[in-house]
């Protein structure tokens, strides 16, 4: 007999189990990420004032507002399709029109089959750095890539 609640086999989702695509005019590419972060739309209020009566002011949705996408992992070669995206785009200032790809982050479950996925549509990188290094921690080499987007939408498989 069910008690009505929702635990699906694999519920809750582990959030260590993600696959990132890139897809633009040179076709489909995979990346390897160990963090994505930044999966987050927040919808502006407007306050609007009632004509006569100032008691309250209506409250009426706005814009949504997108947070950029950023993705760390470690330092990979210069040769790489996406670190040769980025430098384009960082590098080449407004000579060149920017080349928007949209990126699909996938939530994986244990078999690796997509629980849902999230397409960012016209994402461009807008960010790149390398952690710092610290000669006293035996760590790797992080570098951050963060991306721009038009906005995103949840895909459930």
């Amino acid at each position: 007999m069910s008690d009505g609640t929702f635990n699906p086999p694999g519920y809750p989702p582990v959030s260590f189990s993600f696959q990132l695509s890139f897809s633009g005019s040179n076709g489909t590419s995979e990346a390897a990420f160990q963090e994505a972060s930044g999966i987050s739309m927040e919808t502006n209020v407007e306050e609007v004032s009632s004509g006569g009566d100032n008691r309250f002011k209506y409250r009426l949705p706005g814009v949504n507002k997108y947070s950029n996408l950023v993705l760390k992992r470690g330092l990979v070669p210069k040769d790489s399709p996406l670190f040769n995206w980025c430098d384009e785009t960082l590098n080449q200032g407004m000579a060149q029109p920017i080349k928007p790809q949209k990126i699909s982050v996938a939530l994986l479950d244990v078999e690796k089959k997509v629980l849902i996925s999230w397409d960012f549509i016209d994402a461009y990188p807008v960010k790149w750095s390398v952690a710092e290094f610290k000669s006293m921690e035996n760590a790797y080499v992080v570098e951050s890539v963060e991306f721009a987007y038009t906005y995103f939408t949840a895909v459930k498989k």
